[in-house]
């Protein structure tokens, strides 16, 4: 049993809470205000960023203590919204807020994942007709090692999670929140993968 807090008690955050939970991780979920991310990053093993990615990175460089030694997962996506409120632009063209956070938190292992797709494929990746890819993106090989597990543990297939390398990587998994408002305008929020296909 890892001890996980989740940041951000959203759509995206309550629902790994409870799949996380489900698994037999204690989990733990902050909310917004009143030093609530601060107590969870500072009482867990693992963090997950599940905080709208356009605020994230002056929200976590506040819980730099919180966060040091710690591996933090970051499912976010880091974008300005489109007029109907759909992801529009990059925050970070040319970079990453993967690599932001690595950057402003040098004492804690960033692990990027479970970006490309609908949050509900984030913990029920079996639902899909075709199997979908989940992307790692981070320095510390141990810290995405047991990032792995967890992905297993929300039901992931070893096969279907593919380590792309250093957190540079995470560029590229960034840049494909671009064609996610598109399919969302044609088919709604069904569930979808960004996915290699082989």
């Amino acid at each position: 049993m890892t001890t996980i807090g989740i940041l951000g008690a959203g759509r995206v955050g309550t629902n790994l809470a409870r799949a996380l939970a489900a698994s037999g991780h204690q989990v733990t979920l902050g909310r917004r205000g009143n030093g609530d991310h601060a107590t969870v990053a500072g009482g867990a093993d693992i963090v997950i960023n599940a905080t709208p990615g356009d605020t994230t990175l002056e929200r976590l460089t506040a819980l730099r203590a919180e966060l040091a030694g710690k591996i933090l997962v970051d499912v976010s996506n880091a974008t300005h919204d489109a007029a109907d409120g759909l992801p529009g632009d990059l925050c970070y063209p040319g970079g990453s807020l993967a690599e932001q956070l690595q950057d402003a938190l040098p004492g804690t292992q960033v692990v990027k994942t479970l970006n490309t797709m609908l949050f509900t494929v984030m913990t029920d990746p079996g639902a899909l007709r075709t199997p979908p890819t989940a992307y790692l993106s981070g320095n510390d090989e141990q810290a995405k090692k047991t990032v792995a597990g967890l992905l297993g543990d929300l039901g992931w297939d070893p096969g279907w999670i593919e380590d792309l390398g250093d957190i540079t990587t995470a560029r590229a998994t960034e840049a494909m929140v671009l064609v996610v408002p598109h399919v969302l305008r044609r088919n709604g929020f069904t569930p979808f993968a960004v996915s290699i296909a082989r």
